[in-house]
């Protein structure tokens, strides 16, 4: 679906603990491993995995014999929790050792990782590991930040393209994955190295590959943890294989879980119950060949600090979390806690954000409607002790509020980018809010709504987005005009009718729609964006163009805003503000061909052959299979006269396959 309108469809003690980290102690089991080197680092994330549905953590209802077997040889934290159950943010705190209060990373909403601070990958980088990541999805695009430090990263989504027939391009399935992890491993194993491996099956929708679909034909999602549990041994194996395991760090953890219907959540993000908190956490340290189970409480953000002590690298002083390397000789004397939130509600929907601390007894949840579960009692979290227990809440509270404290920072690192409409339409594909429609994240207002009484409002919209995914705009439609009953001035239920009414070419109600959003949210770019197109789909060049200038800027990295509006000054008939607006489409993203194209056309039209050739070369050069870029390339060089190139070029328009 292309974004031209023209062409739009559309611890021990804390004194042993702080030796522990200064590198004076060793591990005992470390002791065997090879002296030559510092021990390789393998990372093994898991997307959406709850412990609870593996067999090493004692489920009966699958076999993952390949996990099984490193936990076998591996220390199996039983109560580690991520801080926050989505797939960026979680992963950010993974290799940063940060919060989300300080990282600035809570969800899908514009924000990349800050150049300055430090990851696993950039810290092992520069002792000399070389560093490789393969990741399953695009939620994890080079695009967010996680990608600094590693010399290979392969992401490799395509955000342009959006038809349904090509969704799956947006994820990979972990065969893939663990193809491209193996052949990165077969060319650096020689020397100490880091790989990172993201396998995303588990993830909404499951539908796991041949024989795990008709094994677990009741439980898809078990099958997707399944397979992902064969990927795992194929890594395993070839570690084995090549005599790399005795002397290889290995992690494997979730980055966060699944609700699978528990509170009314189908899958995760909304709320931060243990369903989507608790994740598994194995270490595998080099020349380790038994088991050990740790029950204290533990974080992802300790996975960094962990990996660094192992290999006996000092860790940032920017990391947050705790080496996790003492709890496998000793017990912690003071009491443990953890942190976690979910902004989801917020950031996307104006509901109120949730913010948690969980200790060895307790769950306290800060909300509208506080929450308080003793975990012992009722490990499901269905009975809210809060009115009844308020001494031990207050207690909680006080404490989530130090923590808070304690992890944020005066302004949040994350850098802002650009919402590019390619990829929020990529994220609502994933199943994510493709769209940014509550407030910021700097300050709290207790009379916003409790994301527990808007849970079936969450669902609904989401289902609409489903429909809208698969083409079913009418019934998508219908659900979120339902939604409109109890939540009238909902900015994201607003946009996503605009885009709706668009797609079904019905524009007046599109432009209705989104006008509204930008009554209720001044600054929205990417409603602006989205009403500029309908207007100029409506044949009302002037308000789209005043629409997309607008868009431009709230947003200057939106180049489809530039191109558009470049669309928009040539049906008005003004060349000279259609140049410059195509030219700065092609400055925004230099690899987008069309605006090399247009430019060059438009270029061409004014009588600067030379220019025009530059652009046109440079747009064949970015899309060789364009027939239109090949036409327009060949009128330029006939009238430079080079007619024997023109012909060539041509030939290449004639030969080219249908766009």
């Amino acid at each position: 679906m292309s974004y031209n309108f023209c062409l739009l469809s559309m611890s021990c003690s804390r004194l042993l603990a702080t030796f522990w980290i200064a590198g004076l102690f060793l591990v005992p089991c470390l002791r065997a491993v090879d002296a030559k080197r510092q021990p390789n680092v393998v990372v093994i994330t898991i997307d959406t995995l709850r412990a609870d549905h593996l067999g090493c953590y004692g489920y009966k209802q699958i076999r993952t014999p390949n996990i099984d077997a490193l936990a076998a040889e591996s220390a199996r934290f039983e109560r580690a929790y991520t801080p926050v159950p989505v797939t960026l943010p979680a992963h950010t705190a993974i290799f940063t050792g940060t919060y989300p209060t300080l990282s600035g990373m809570h969800d899908f909403s514009g924000n990349k990782l800050n150049a300055t601070q430090p990851t696993l990958a950039s810290v092992l980088k520069q002792q000399g590991y070389v560093t490789g990541a393969v990741v399953g999805s695009a939620v994890l695009d080079s695009r967010f930040g996680l990608n600094r430090g590693f010399d290979f990263y392969y992401d490799h989504f395509d955000f342009n393209r959006l038809q349904e027939s090509n969704l799956e391009e947006m994820e990979r399935p972990g065969n893939v994955v663990a193809d491209v992890a193996l052949d990165w491993l077969d060319k650096n194993h020689a020397g100490k190295f880091f790989l990172w491996m993201h396998l995303y099956d588990p993830h909404y929708p499951y539908r796991p590959p041949a024989p795990y679909n008709d094994q677990y034909k009741d439980r898809p999602y078990d099958g997707e943890i399944a397979f992902a549990d064969e990927q795992v041994g194929r890594l395993i194996s070839y570690l084995k294989a090549k005599d790399l395991y005795r002397n290889t760090l290995i992690v494997l953890t979730g980055d966060h879980g699944e609700s699978l219907g528990e509170h009314g959540e189908k899958t995760h993000g909304f709320f931060i119950y243990n369903a989507t908190l608790h994740v598994p956490v194995l270490v595998h340290l080099p020349g380790t060949t038994a088991a050990s189970s740790v029950s204290e409480l533990a974080s992802l953000t300790d996975v960094m600090p962990t990996v660094l002590q192992a290999v006996n690298v000092a860790v940032p002083a920017e990391v947050q979390g705790h080496s996790l390397l003492p709890l496998l000789t000793a017990h912690k004397e003071d009491s443990a806690s953890v942190y976690a939130e979910t902004f989801l509600p917020r950031l996307h929907f104006n509901w109120s954000e949730l913010r948690s601390v969980e200790t060895e007894k307790y769950q306290f949840i800060e909300a509208p409607k506080p929450e308080l579960y003793d975990l012992a009692a009722d490990p499901g979290e269905t009975r809210n002790l809060y009115a009844e227990k308020k001494a031990v809440g207050g207690e909680l509270q006080a404490r989530l509020k130090a923590m808070v404290r304690q992890y944020s920072a005066d302004q949040e690192l994350a850098e802002k980018t650009g919402l590019d409409p390619a990829l929020m339409e990529r994220l609502k594909s994933l199943g994510y809010a493709g769209f940014s429609g509550g407030s910021n994240t700097t300050a709290t207002d207790n009379s916003w709504p409790d994301p527990k009484d808007r849970i079936q409002i969450y669902e609904l919209i989401s289902d609409a987005i489903a429909l809208s995914q698969h083409g079913e705009y009418r019934s998508s439609t219908e659900k979120l005009n339902a939604t409109l009953k109890t939540e009238p001035d909902s900015v994201p239920v607003h946009y996503l009718l605009g885009l709706n009414y668009y797609r079904l070419q019905e524009y007046p109600r599109a432009i209705d729609n989104l006008q509204r959003v930008l009554e209720l949210s001044p600054d929205y770019a990417l409603a602006a964006f989205q009403l500029g197109l309908a207007y100029a789909q409506h044949g009302d060049f002037d308000q789209a163009i005043r629409a997309l200038k607008r868009t431009l800027e709230l947003d200057g990295t939106n180049f489809s805003a530039a191109y558009n509006l470049g669309a928009a000054y040539l049906r008005k008939e003004m060349i000279p503000e259609a140049a410059s607006a195509f030219r700065q489409a092609a400055t925004i993203n230099p690899e987008y061909a069309e605006a090399h194209r247009s430019l060059g056309e438009v270029l061409l039209y004014q009588g600067q052959v030379d220019q025009a050739l530059a652009e046109l070369r440079r747009a064949t050069e970015l899309d060789p299979h364009d027939p239109e870029i090949h036409a327009a390339l060949a009128k330029a060089l006939a009238e430079k006269g080079l007619n024997a190139e023109a012909d060539e070029e041509m030939r290449k328009a004639q030969q080219a396959p249908p766009q």
